[in-house]
């Protein structure tokens, strides 16, 4: 553990051999594929950021608009006295939100797998919230861990997964996460979680194709993390960002397409391209609010009640752990 402006981070960030047997594993595959979890280094977060200030990118500015205007009623439905459990925390924006509204809440243990991003973070909500105890996670939160035990006396605790990021998990996957979050809230617990609505193709695809690049520069940082961390020789002008939305599948699925036959190298080991093959980097599934009911009931959850915008793109929910 490392002290950070009179924190504790506790710190199980991904070893660098793990990075690299993941990519490893991704690209030796018939459809070559890398986990979107690393594209969250320092550079990977600054972008993102970025992406989420994007005329395109409504998902953040739906989300933001939707706390701010039921920031009381989603106090009231938590209560007094909450520990806060936030998953992939980010910049925490949406958080300031939530805490600013609610009563008395005894901790907030934020979740990021980009260390540094993660202690700053903690460190400005530290000084925001002198009397809240901070007590930030490196992880991997795909994976199951103990949060720390805090202080406070709490009365409840209420996983975050703000961002629609359950979304880049497949389905399955997502059961499996849902489950773990039932379980770390425990009895008495509940789950305040963001999805993104399902909606019209032409909206989908802008948000992810943004005019401006960003997110085709931070597809492509993937890449440069690779080349940086992994001794990897990745021309990042040979492949292209793409960003298309399956209707069938109904998520926005992001890839990077080799723009010529070439042979990429990663840690000493080869790996071949043809001319238009591509790496998926990341999927986003849409929801539909009916079946994500049911699906967070499958995982222990009862659903409480949900609030969206006026043209219902995007919808926070808050649910109960059952039993």
């Amino acid at each position: 553990m490392t002290r950070s402006a009179a924190i504790i981070l506790h710190d199980y960030e991904p070893s660098t051999n793990v990075f690299l047997d993941d990519v490893w594993a991704g690209l030796s595959q018939p459809a070559k594929r890398l986990p979107s979890k690393y594209f969250y280094d320092q550079q990977g977060c600054m972008l993102f950021d970025a992406i989420c200030e994007l005329d395109e990118y409504y998902v953040t500015r739906t989300e933001l608009a939707i706390m701010r205007r039921e920031a009381l009623d989603i106090s009231a439905r938590i209560g007094p006295r909450a520990e806060i459990v936030e998953f992939g925390s980010g910049s925490s924006i949406k958080t300031r939100l939530l805490l600013d509204g609610l009563r008395q809440p005894t901790a907030y243990i934020p979740i990021d797998i980009a260390r540094g991003h993660l202690a700053a973070t903690a460190a400005q909500l530290r000084v925001r919230y002198p009397n809240l105890e901070v007590a930030p996670l490196c992880a991997d939160f795909s994976e199951w861990f103990e949060p720390p035990e805090c202080n406070g006396a709490a009365q409840r605790r209420v996983v975050y997964f703000p961002g629609s990021t359950l979304g880049n998990f497949e389905p399955d996957d997502a059961d499996t996460l849902l489950a773990r979050m039932a379980a770390m809230a425990g009895p008495g617990g509940g789950l305040l979680i963001g999805i993104d609505l399902h909606k019209d193709q032409r909206t989908l695809e802008a948000a992810y194709n943004d005019a401006r690049g960003v997110t085709a520069q931070f597809n492509l940082n993937l890449l440069a993390r690779i080349n940086r961390e992994l001794q990897g020789d990745f021309r990042l002008n040979q492949f292209e960002h793409v960003a298309i939305y399956n209707d069938t599948a109904r998520r926005i699925e992001m890839h990077l397409i080799s723009r010529r036959p070439q042979t990429v190298r990663v840690a000493g080991r080869e790996f071949h391209f043809a001319r238009g093959e591509a790496i998926c980097t990341e999927y986003s599934y849409k929801y539909d609010r009916g079946e994500f009911r049911r699906q967070a009931h499958r995982a222990g959850f009862r659903h409480v009640q949900t609030w969206t915008d006026d043209r219902e793109r995007f919808a926070v929910m808050y649910f109960e752990t059952i039993g």
